[in-house]
């Protein structure tokens, strides 16, 4: 069977760095932190006092009051970026088939907000059942897909993955598939993510999953760095159109890059904690590589899972080593949750547009917060810190891992 080819075609984004694509990408090249003291609740009892919370979005902009409260923050989220990709893409919903498209989107979690402030509002009453008639429409991860479709008839395949932070690169990869085996036209994806709320710090800080560098939020995410200490929770989304190419070819779509493949794996290892050799790492990228149908030795830059945590960003790092042998020295690595924080469920969409968005402007985003070398690191390993760098990027591979061992992986590729 001849595969398709996948190409992209829409982004938006919704970020702690900005509310569109151009805010978004502008930020990350000028290396802003997105960190600041937490403003959606009073986080005084908290151990973590800060986030990358996203700034200045007023829900009344896009949405009227009866839909606003029909939904989470986190669907909020998803339809503002889908709506910027639709937008971008150009995509005419007059002149096409839509039964060819479909929406299959990603969230670790859902409507997390939702779910606590219901149970908070029962438990504090008398027992009698009494929950809002949305509890469930607005809570469930897989509502995203469904309004997204709704709002533009999309009657393809239709869905929500859930595997953690790597939920949206998961989302990418089976609407890539979708599309390569000819069973759509276009697809909507990304993922988005809500939980800057007391349950979301206060079940990782459970965990010690996250800084406690309150005396410098925008300095407390550090990959790579000696001194870091855990991630920095962020919240937002990113969609992304991808599109069959001689589809995309026929009406004079605008191309931003292919997508050649994607890898998945597990470590079988840990429920939180990464494999300590970054086995399951190394699988997935060179599942990806050869889905790809590439050699490691073409691949120019590589956006990093990179959370901040000591043991995580140490096993991504041998397994590259071990991936890309000598070239690992060749290639820039970047860390983009040092800016936005890592946003869950959303990571791997935000940071497939910031690889996309490298390739478009041959530009590497850079790794801020670094202040001290960690020995642990080959010295040769160009980490892109503190600032920004020109070169030249024909392919980028973004990388995703989630609690549970979940391990995805993306290969764009420049289109002439």
């Amino acid at each position: 069977m001849q595969l398709k080819r996948v190409v992209v075609t829409g982004l938006g984004a919704l970020t702690p760095l900005g509310n569109n694509l151009e805010s978004y990408w502008s930020n990350l090249i000028k290396g802003v932190s997105g960190a600041g003291p937490i403003t959606r609740f009073d986080p005084e009892f908290f151990k973590t006092k800060f986030a990358c919370e996203v700034k200045g979005y007023n829900p009344l902009d896009h949405f009227d009051r009866k839909e606003v409260r029909k939904m989470d923050l986190f669907t909020q989220y998803a339809m503002v970026a889908a709506t910027e990709a639709m937008e971008h893409s150009g995509i005419d919903l007059e002149n096409i088939n839509r039964r060819r498209g479909g929406v299959i989107w990603g969230s670790g979690i859902g409507g997390l907000k939702t779910f606590q402030d219901e149970v908070v509002s029962f438990s504090g009453g008398n027992g009698t059942p009494r929950f809002n008639p949305f509890f469930i429409p607005k809570m469930i991860a897989d509502i995203s897909a469904g309004l997204i479709s709704i709002k533009y008839g999309l009657n393809g395949p239709n869905f929500v993955t859930v595997s953690a932070c790597a939920s949206a690169t998961n989302a990418m990869i089976d609407a890539m598939t979708y599309i390569k085996l000819g069973k759509a036209d276009f697809m909507v994806t990304g993922g988005s993510e809500a939980a800057v709320t007391e349950a979301g710090i206060g079940g990782f800080n459970a965990m010690k999953a996250l800084s406690e560098r309150n005396d410098s939020p925008e300095t407390a995410s550090r990959p790579f760095d000696k001194d870091r200490n855990g991630f920095v929770l962020g919240e937002g989304a990113g969609a992304i159109i991808l599109e069959e190419y001689e589809h995309a070819k026929a009406r004079g779509a605008k191309i931003y890059a292919e997508l050649l493949g994607g890898g998945m794996s597990a470590d079988a290892h840990h429920i939180t904690a990464p494999h300590p050799e970054g086995l399951g790492a190394q699988s997935v990228m060179e599942n990806a590589l050869e889905d790809a149908n590439i050699a490691s030795t073409e691949v120019d830059y590589i956006n990093v899972h990179g959370t901040s945590t000591p043991l995580g960003d140490m096993s991504e790092a041998m397994a590259i080593e071990r991936v890309f042998g000598d070239h690992a020295y060749n290639v820039n690595i970047s860390s983009t949750k040092s800016m936005t924080g890592h946003l869950l469920g959303a990571a791997g969409a935000i940071e497939a547009i910031a690889s996309i968005m490298a390739i478009q402007n041959q530009i590497v985003p850079p790794t801020i917060n670094h202040f001290t070398d960690d020995e642990s690191f080959d010295p040769r390993l160009n980490f892109t810190f503190n600032k920004a760098q020109e070169r030249e990027i024909n392919i980028a591979l973004s990388n995703t891992f989630g609690f549970g061992g979940h391990n995805t992986s993306v290969v764009f590729k420049k289109v002439d």
